[in-house]
C-alpha cells in the first residue's frame, strides 16, 4: 500500500463515517416527527402531512448508500484493523451533534460523555498504533 492509497482510504473512511452521522440525524429526526403507521398511510394526506419527515428518512438511507460506497472503497486502500474502529467515531459525532443542535432537545450526561471520551480515545489508540511486521 502507497501512501498516496491509504491517504485515499482515510479520506474515504472518514467520508463513510460522516456520511453514517449525518444519516443517523436525518433518520432520527425524520422518525421522531412520523405519526405511528396505520391505515391512513394509505393516503395522499397522510403524506402530504408529514412529507418533511419522510424527505429527511429517505435522505437518511441515501446518504447511508453513499456511505456503504465510501466504505467498500476505503476497504481497498487501509487495512481492516486500521479502517473498522473508524467506524465508531460516528458514535461520537451523533451523540455530539444532538447536543448541540437545538431541534434534537436530547440531555447531556456524564455517563454517555464518558462513553464517547472513551470510544474515541481507542479508536486513537488503535488506529495510531505502529503496524506490526
Amino acid at each position: 500500500m502507497n501512501t498516496l492509497s491509504v491517504r485515499q482510504g482515510y479520506f474515504l473512511a472518514g467520508a463513510s463515517v460522516l456520511l453514517v452521522t449525518l444519516a443517523q440525524l436525518n433518520m432520527k429526526w425524520g422518525m421522531s416527527h412520523l405519526p405511528l403507521l396505520n391505515d391512513n398511510v394509505l393516503t395522499f394526506q397522510f403524506w402530504w402531512d408529514t412529507k418533511v419527515a419522510v424527505l429527511l428518512v429517505a435522505i437518511g438511507i441515501f446518504f447511508y448508500l453513499l456511505s456503504m460506497l465510501c466504505w467498500l472503497q476505503a476497504l481497498t486502500a487501509l487495512p481492516l484493523n486500521k479502517a473498522y474502529p473508524l467506524l465508531s467515531i460516528s458514535y461520537a459525532l451523533v451523540y455530539l451533534a444532538t447536543l448541540c443542535l437545538p431541534w434534537f432537545q436530547e440531555a447531556f450526561s456524564v455517563s454517555q460523555s464518558l462513553g464517547v471520551v472513551l470510544i474515541t480515545a481507542g479508536v486513537v489508540i488503535v488506529v495510531k498504533a505502529p503496524a506490526q511486521k
